[in-house]
């Protein structure tokens, strides 16, 4: 449809290319289609190219730091009992600027192998892929679990896939098998987290039972002592940095 406006503009603004003579040659330029019989695989390209688009979000969650940041960060605001603040927006952009910043040496590295060389037309779509796909290869492996890919390698060698290309892991078992692994990494640091929380409502609720004040909440005394401890100690600093170094 945006390619027949288009067409109709230009023919609205160019007379002289609705002279039947001359539309058969300027149609191909104007719906920038192949003219050499490749329409099948020019269509195939694109549908590939937005079925990716679609699906990048989840591409950054599966093979980025992501997972890591939005889990510490989300069970940082549980322990201290604040259920809205900071809010999802906040959180997930904080991840997300620190996702770019501990993935930075990988998106160059993808962008100087992968994308410039395709961009000047120094290596075909496949090779492009290959490189870009191989710095994030390099960075899974190296914060993968060997005991979590193990396990997905199994399974697969049980159910006869391929688990190796080309010498290394296929990524059919690397990018489970590194979800896995942030997943596991964003609750270990999670507890560290909660823990020095949960002394202080212990603290309080102890403290509150002995005097008697059995209907009040803890959680509504303990609120302000833990968010004192927490900006006490430069909290976000010192969380933030631990996640930052927690990556090879």
């Amino acid at each position: 449809m945006i390619r027949l406006l288009i067409l109709l503009a230009a023919l609205g603004l160019f007379p002289e290319l609705a002279n039947a003579q001359q539309l058969p040659q300027q149609l191909p330029d104007l719906l920038n289609l192949p003219v050499d019989g490749s329409a099948a695989a020019w269509i195939i390209r694109t549908f590939g190219l937005l079925t990716v688009l679609s699906v990048a979000p989840g591409i950054l969650i599966m093979v980025t730091s992501f997972p890591r940041f939005i889990i510490a960060f989300s069970i940082l605001r549980s322990g201290m009992g604040l259920a809205t603040t900071p809010s999802n927006m906040i959180l997930t952009s904080m991840a997300l600027f620190m996702t770019f910043y501990v993935m930075a040496p990988t998106f160059d590295r993808a962008w100087q192998d992968g994308i410039q060389p395709m961009l000047q037309n120094q290596l075909s779509e496949a090779e492009a892929v290959q490189r870009i796909a191989e710095p994030f290869r390099t960075f899974m492996m190296t914060n993968t679990r060997p005991k979590d890919l193990a396990l997905f390698v199994d399974i697969a060698n049980e159910r006869g896939q391929q688990t190796v290309s080309d010498g290394k892991a296929d990524y059919r078992v690397l990018v489970p098998a590194f979800m896995l692994s942030e997943i596991r990494r964003g609750f270990e640091i999670g507890f560290l987290i909660v823990l020095p929380f949960l002394v202080i409502d212990m603290v309080v609720a102890t403290i509150t039972m002995a005097m008697g004040m059995m209907m009040l909440p803890p959680t509504s005394i303990s609120l302000p002592f833990k968010i004192l401890f927490f900006v006490l100690i430069d909290g976000w600093n010192l969380l933030v940095g631990s996640l930052v170094r927690s990556f090879s």
